[in-house]
């Protein structure tokens, strides 16, 4: 018996949209349980690699390994789906990052930085299969509801993600119980969160949404193969079929040749480049002061560190816990929760008036943090700020990308997006620890301050080019 094998279910026999309704709701608890263990793992990440390590200097080493994790696990798990299905892949990056949650157990009990960082790749493959389910709930619906089934699944990831933070001081609490350091007892939750995530998925999922899609596609009845086709291109171009993209060209073309020809598919259009930018500067000024935000909580509260022997740096307090916790909580929620507003103002306002709000609520996020970097309200309203800004330039941005190259190139411009996304995240992350180290946290968000303001620049110039070109009335 093939665990993962749902080609056996009659395709033609079933409804749908009622098969529909359910991968939404499975999908959509999942993604809860799920999201739990990132909003851990990014609220106590940074205070885990100090005191593992003992310099503040590695403090975005756990950001930066789970964001590599990510970006290097997408391409493998999705083929994986396009094999297997959605449930054998998003199962399988469940697993791992459960493993990586208990990794990180295990590296705080004995005091092992390496295993940490370990861990922290393993968790980043949870993200790659999270990201993955959000495409998972379109492959069966209608056009119609297409971007209702998405939102719902964006939603769910939001409500795990802001209560993860907030587990931090009962996880403490129940780490003590355990015999565990405060700060591995959040990662108990995590855990058992990912495992009961994937058991859902395991029994849930079925038939598995992709690979009835590709069957009612190919021979089922005319109306659900027409829907059902449309969505599997949306989701991405994936043909269980034959090893053929929908989007063009054979699978392995693709990933001979796909980076270098979405790359000059974005050279090829000045909107397109300047969609990538305000995206991958979005994300990489996110990264950089979200992930140093906890520590320098932590330092505000509780005094300076210093670099210490490994194991010796003491452990934030549960009060500065909480603190930490509410803080990336807020961020998070300003990062997802206003994200349908921000759609809607993207198509009523137009891409570009969005972009250069995004950016401008980063440049004001950062001048806040940074400029209020010694009172914890005004570090928490930055963040916050940030979360916005981030929301609103990412979703400008995406959108103009995906209308600034041509439908062939489309599926694989986005893909190219996404790893550069990625990769910003990383080296902010990788590098805003050296730089806090160096020039503190003001430092580290003028910084971020400077990007913003770059982008900012460049994006008025085309605002003000395009109303030049826009005949008049």
């Amino acid at each position: 018996m093939k665990i993962f094998d749902t080609t056996a279910v009659n395709g033609t026999a079933l409804d749908p949209q009622r098969v529909q309704r359910r991968t939404v709701w499975v999908l959509s608890t999942a993604q809860l349980l799920s999201g739990i263990g990132s909003g851990a793992s990014l609220s106590v990440g940074s205070l885990l690699a100090v005191q593992l390590s003992g310099s503040n200097a590695w403090a975005g080493s756990v950001t930066t390994i789970m964001t590599l994790g990510a970006a290097a696990a997408a391409l493998p798990l999705a083929g994986l789906a396009g094999r297997r299905g959605r449930r054998a892949s998003l199962i399988t990056g469940l697993l791992a990052a459960m493993a990586g949650s208990l990794l990180v157990i295990v590296s705080t009990v004995t005091g092992n930085f390496p295993v940490l960082l370990l861990a922290a790749a393993l968790l980043g493959l949870g993200t790659a299969a999270n990201l993955q389910a959000r495409f998972a709930a379109v492959d069966l619906a209608d056009a119609e509801h297409r971007g209702r089934s998405l939102a719902i699944v964006v939603w769910a990831v939001t409500i795990g993600a802001v209560a993860g933070p907030n587990l931090i001081r009962p996880g403490a609490l129940v780490g003590e119980s355990l015999g565990l350091p405060a700060l591995a007892g959040p990662f108990v939750f995590s855990a058992a969160g990912l495992a009961l995530a994937a058991m859902l998925l395991f029994i849930g999922l079925r038939p598995d949404p992709l690979l009835l899609a590709a069957r009612l596609r190919s021979g089922g009845p005319a109306a659900s193969a027409s829907n059902t086709g449309s969505a599997v291109s949306a989701a991405g171009g994936t043909s269980v079929a034959g090893g053929t993209s929908v989007a063009g060209g054979t699978s392995r073309d693709r990933r001979r040749h796909g980076l270098r020809h979405g790359l000059r598919a974005i050279q090829a259009s000045p909107r397109a480049g300047l969609a990538l930018l305000a995206v991958i500067a979005a994300h990489g000024c996110m990264a950089a002061v979200m992930s140093m935000t906890p520590l320098h909580l932590q330092l505000l509260t509780e005094g300076p560190l210093g670099d210490m022997p490994s194991g010796h740096a003491h452990a934030a307090s549960t009060d500065v816990l909480v603190l930490i916790g509410f803080t990336i909580s807020l961020h998070i929620a300003g990062m997802y929760a206003l994200s349908p507003v921000m759609g809607w103002l993207t198509d009523k306002t137009g891409r570009l008036p969005i972009i250069l709000l995004g950016h401008g609520l980063i440049l004001l996020s950062v001048l806040v943090a940074g400029f209020g970097q010694a009172e914890p309200a005004l570090v928490t309203i930055g963040l916050v700020l940030l979360g916005l800004g981030w929301s609103a330039a990412t979703i400008a941005g995406s959108t103009l990308l995906a209308e600034s190259v041509g439908a062939d190139d489309r599926v694989l411009v986005q893909g190219v997006s996404d790893t550069l996304m990625g990769v910003a995240g990383a080296v902010g992350a990788g590098f805003s620890g050296l730089v806090m180290s160096g020039v503190g946290y003001q430092g580290l968000n003028i910084a971020a301050a400077a990007v913003a303001l770059a982008v900012f620049a460049v994006a008025l110039r085309a605002a003000a080019l395009d109303r030049r070109l826009q005949p008049s009335a």
